[in-house]
């Protein structure tokens, strides 16, 4: 069984990940759709922008976003001048650093997708009157909805896990920003605190393959209504 401390720690990582992944989507949809559809020879250098904090260590994402949300940072800096508040060091923080970590995921899975999609059928919907948008909210979006499910599930266990680029610029305030992994690094120096690491650790399997396998179900029974029509 789990303490209350722990428990408030689960719920804790489940916000933080359940958030990044909503201030993701629409982004990441329109840049997946971006990245597969756009022919520029620009679309490489947008990708590996995109890319990016996936290959970088998660230290160093951290510092640069530290760099940006910090007090002294351009975007913490206004934002501390417009609320008086800051970003740095808050449940925020954890969100932010969540969801850039777990962005390229998103992209990568909506992204496929949509190549997957037919431009055929694109292209009839224009021909019958439909502009761009909304072709693509009618036709594309629909079609490539696993991709957006898988995309958004991979996001979220990455999110779940997230702890280099969170412990820089969010810290390790408990109750605030002490997430799953920054709990588990935080137990593993204390002495006799090993039964807390295994939990904290079974709980997080638990919760990623619980995402795993929903999003699977939910993308077998989308293609299922797709056949059917």
């Amino acid at each position: 069984m789990l303490t209350e401390a722990e428990i408030e720690i689960v719920l804790l990582s489940l916000q933080v990940a359940a958030w990044a992944v909503t201030i993701s989507l629409v982004p990441g949809v329109l840049l997946g759709w971006l990245l597969a559809r756009w022919e520029s020879p620009l679309r490489a250098v947008l990708q590996g922008a995109v890319m990016l904090p996936l290959v970088l260590p998660p230290v160093v994402t951290g510092y640069l976003l530290l760099w940006l949300f910090g007090v002294s940072g351009p975007l913490g800096g206004a934002w501390e001048s417009i609320t008086g508040g800051r970003i740095a060091y808050t449940t925020g923080a954890c969100v932010i650093a969540a969801a850039v970590v777990g962005f390229p995921l998103m992209v990568e899975g909506i992204r496929l997708s949509v190549i997957g999609v037919d431009p055929r059928l694109e292209m009839v919907s224009r021909s019958l009157g439909r502009k761009k948008l909304s072709t693509f909210l009618r036709v594309t979006l629909p079609l490539s909805l696993p991709g957006v499910l898988a995309g958004a599930v991979l996001s979220f266990a990455r999110a779940l896990g997230e702890f280099g680029a969170t412990i820089v610029l969010a810290g390790n305030v408990e109750g605030e920003t002490r997430t799953i992994p920054v709990a588990v690094y935080t137990l593993l120096n204390q002495p006799g605190a090993e039964a807390g690491v295994w939990r904290l650790v079974a709980i997080s399997v638990a919760i990623s393959m619980g995402a795993l396998l929903a999003a699977s179900w939910l993308a077998r029974r989308q293609r299922r209504r797709a056949g059917e029509h």
